[in-house]
């Protein structure tokens, strides 16, 4: 699929690690490091903007290394960046360790994952049909 993108930054453009990554990583366009405090959070600029087709979104996941390493995560995860958007892509990161995590230029800092979707139309009702989970959630499947 090919999607139009204009790079403000100067950072190289999201990319494959590996060929059957899904995610492409994304890095912070900063002027000067932002410090998060424990429990902060900044909308951190990537000096991306996009053109994405209709009937996709690009959603914005954590990096599992420094969600796993420095409890640094995607505060609304996933974020959706939705086709008709042409702002500046930002992530929404936060701090959840008890240390301060400073952010620094060109940092790798969430992934992108594009993805079809579907729009719905509802239809109302006063039954829904039967299914053997019935209305069993939250746990109800086991441990």
């Amino acid at each position: 699929m090919k999607v139009k993108v204009i790079n403000n930054s100067h950072h190289p453009l999201p990319r494959y690690e590996t060929p059957l990554s899904a995610g492409m990583d994304v890095r912070a366009n900063l002027d000067e490091p932002i410090t998060l405090s424990p429990l902060e959070r900044a909308l951190v600029p990537t000096g991306l903007f996009v053109e994405l087709p209709e009937g996709y979104e690009m959603q914005v996941r954590p990096r599992s290394g420094l969600a796993a390493k420095f409890g640094l995560t995607v505060l609304n995860a996933p974020g959706t960046i939705d086709a008709d958007y042409r702002g500046e892509v930002k992530v929404i990161l936060v701090n959840l360790s008890n240390e301060p995590f400073t952010i620094n230029d060109g940092e790798r800092i969430a992934q992108l994952v594009v993805a079809q979707h579907a729009q719905v139309e509802w239809i109302d009702a006063d039954t829904l049909s039967e299914s053997e989970r019935g209305a069993g959630g939250f746990g109800s499947t086991g441990k």
